[in-house]
This record gives C-alpha cells, sequence and structure tokens, in this order.
C-alpha cells in the first residue's frame, strides 16, 4: 500500500504521519520522487480501509494498494518513478537507472593471473566500460572444472582497479565470504545458480554495496523479482536486475535463449535498473555483438560482457568471450544505437 502526498507537504508533516502509522504496527518508508513523496506501507495491510488513511491528513492526495506480491520491487510502490542506482568507483559516481546513459560493464568469467586482469581492465577502459568484471569464486557445474582463485583473486581485483580506475563487479557464493567480497567489490553480484539462494539474499541486503541480481536459468520474472524484493526487504534498496539467458529446448546453437522481451516487461512491472549480459545469453562470442545492439534498442540500461585478452586460452567461458580489440569495434558499433536513443554518454561518443 502506498500514500501519494500532495506536491508542497511539509516535512513535518509527512514525519507526523509516519510516526502515526508506526503505532498501527506498519513500517512506513519515505520515498521522494522528481514530483510528489510517496510514503510506502509494507506489513499487514489487507484489512485496512484506504478511505480511513486518507482520513489522517488533508495532504494526503490517495491511497493504493500494491497488488503485486512483490511490494518494495513494484513500480506501483514508487508511484510509477524509475529508481537510479548510484554506484561509487575511483573515476568518479556512475549511475545504472531507466534515465541514465548505458553503464558498460566488461571483463573475463574468472580472475586468472595479475598479469590478464590488469591488462583487460586497462584494455576494457580505454575502450569506455566502467566496470571491470572478474569471478574470484565460480560456481561450475562440473566438480572438477576451475572454481576461481577465491580469495587470493580479490587482491588481483584490487590491483586491477588500482591500475584502471574502474569499479569491480564480482560474484559471492556463500554467506561466509560475503564480508571479504564487499570489501574489494563496488557492486556484489549474487550469481544466476544463487537467485533463490535466500539465506544469501538476506545477507547481501543486509550490507550497503549495491546487488546485482543474475536471473536464474530456469526462473519466472516473478521468482525473479521475488528474489529482489528479499534484498530489499532486508534493507538495501539499490538493486541491479541482469537478464543472462534462460535455458529452453534448443541448446544446440546457443549455450542459452537470451530473453530480450523482459525488458519491456520489466520496465512495466518494477523500478529497479536492467541489466543485459549477451555473453552468457548466448555462449558465443560472434553473436554477443547484434544481441548488445538488440539489447540497447531494446532499452537496457547496462551490458555485460566477457572480454578475454586470450579466449582459446580461458579457464572458463572463453567460446563467449570477446578479444580486446573485437571489443574496442563494438563500442564503436554500440555508439550508433546507443546515440540513436539518446542513452550513449558523451565521453564514449567521443570515442566513436
Amino acid at each position: 500500500m502506498i500514500v501519494v502526498m500532495k506536491i508542497g507537504t511539509p516535512e513535518a508533516e509527512i514525519s507526523r504521519l509516519a510516526e502515526e502509522l508506526q503505532t498501527w504496527g506498519l513500517s512506513p518508508e519515505k520515498i521522494v520522487g522528481k514530483h510528489k513523496t510517496v510514503i510506502g506501507l509494507v506489513g499487514d495491510t489487507v484489512d485496512l480501509d484506504p478511505l480511513q488513511l486518507q482520513e489522517m491528513s488533508d495532504w494526503i492526495e490517495q491511497v493504493l494498494r500494491v497488488e503485486k506480491p512483490f511490494k518494495r520491487v513494484s513500480r506501483e510502490y514508487r508511484h510509477g518513478e524509475a529508481s537510479t542506482v548510484i554506484v561509487s568507483t575511483p573515476n568518479g559516481p556512475v549511475a545504472f537507472g531507466e534515465h541514465s546513459p548505458i553503464a558498460i560493464v566488461a571483463g573475463p568469467c574468472s580472475v586468472e593471473n595479475e598479469t590478464m586482469i590488469v591488462e583487460t581492465a586497462r584494455r576494457v577502459k580505454a575502450a569506455g566500460a566502467q566496470f571491470l568484471r572478474g569471478g574470484a569464486y565460480k560456481p561450475r557445474t562440473s566438480p572438477y572444472a576451475f572454481q576461481g582463485h577465491g580469495e587470493s583473486a580479490l587482491g588481483l581485483l584490487a590491483a586491477a582497479r588500482d591500475a584502471s580506475g574502474l569499479g569491480i563487479i564480482t560474484e559471492v557464493m556463500d554467506t561466509a565470504d560475503l564480508d571479504k567480497v564487499a570489501e574489494i567489490a563496488d557492486v556484489v553480484q549474487v550469481g544466476a545458480r544463487n537467485m533463490q539462494n535466500f539465506s544469501l539474499l538476506k545477507k547481501v541486503g543486509a550490507q550497503d554495496k549495491p546487488v546485482l541480481l543474475k536471473r536464474g536459468m530456469s526462473a519466472t520474472i516473478e521468482e525473479w523479482l521475488m528474489a529482489a524484493e528479499y534484498i530489499l526487504a532486508a534493507g538495501n534498496p539499490n538493486v541491479i536486475l541482469c537478464e543472462r539467458g534462460i535455458r529452453t529446448f534448443d541448446r544446440q546453437y546457443a549455450r542459452n535463449t537470451l530473453d530480450l522481451s523482459v525488458i519491456p516487461v520489466l520496465r512495466s512491472l518494477t523500478h529497479l535498473p536492467i541489466m543485459i549480459d549477451p555473453s552468457h545469453g548466448t555462449g558465443r562470442a560472434e553473436y554477443v555483438p547484434s544481441m548488445a545492439m538488440a539489447a540497447i534498442a531494446a532499452g537496457t540500461d547496462s551490458l555485460m560482457i566477457e572480454v578475454h585478452p586470450n579466449p582459446a586460452k580461458a579457464l572458463s567461458d572463453g567460446p563467449q568471450s570477446l578479444t580486446p580489440d573485437r571489443f574496442d569495434r563494438l563500442v564503436q558499433e554500440l555508439s550508433v544505437i546507443g546515440k540513436a536513443v539518446d542513452r550513449w554518454p558523451l565521453s564514449l561518443a567521443a570515442l566513436a
């Protein structure tokens, strides 16, 4: 349920209402939009009468029920307005959101050694990326596959950030590792295999770093949004949703099916920023450029693209990784679409 306040409502009146609503056993959350302030009500609101709430103040414009099972994540909860996630990086803040330039995240699947990760960071930064992705801890289908270097790789990511100024996005797999990962990461990633690891979702929701939540490979959109609700319910409003391909019938020609239809669907359902990962979404480097361009045309807020200096020798996901040279060209190709939809930052336009 949300309480929409009239334009110009005094701050003292909003505070008074929030305090009174707390005595009803509710958790009021103030949401400041471009034009109006909304008070979101979390708790047992089933039997509450909207008309009774309306009478609490002459400054209340309307009271609305949030019909979706996901409350804080719902676009209704913000009275139709999109949210923006601001991430601090050594090169300054970067915004993820519907009204911000497209943010580009690039780098290898796994951190292999210092030379490789630092070289890749410098190359993707020069091409126009704002964030470096790289796995220290890697969930793998086979127990015999490379699992990542773990904690030592976090130090290598820190070295890459120092050398490039890029923000760092890396995955946490276990609640026991969260503090170590959050100390290095500017954005903490919850991977597809952990999308419904509810203990982990609660933990990342209780810490302050922004969270990138990847869609599970067989998850419905509602299940994905309910997973995000766990994070917001634990106190962290800074969540970015990442579509990385889902499992469908045909796996002969692509690793997964990249569901670009989620972009307009999510835009109507949630206020959270949207990222598309065409690398995992297709599993083949030759398909990544066209899917990345299509994602921008469809309205994504961000792209995550795998880049490796020598994909043929990559310890994980080499077939879907672009070389740094191909990534350079791709950013120039993306700029054509990005400028057409007025989502391309001036700094990247200058590179194209």
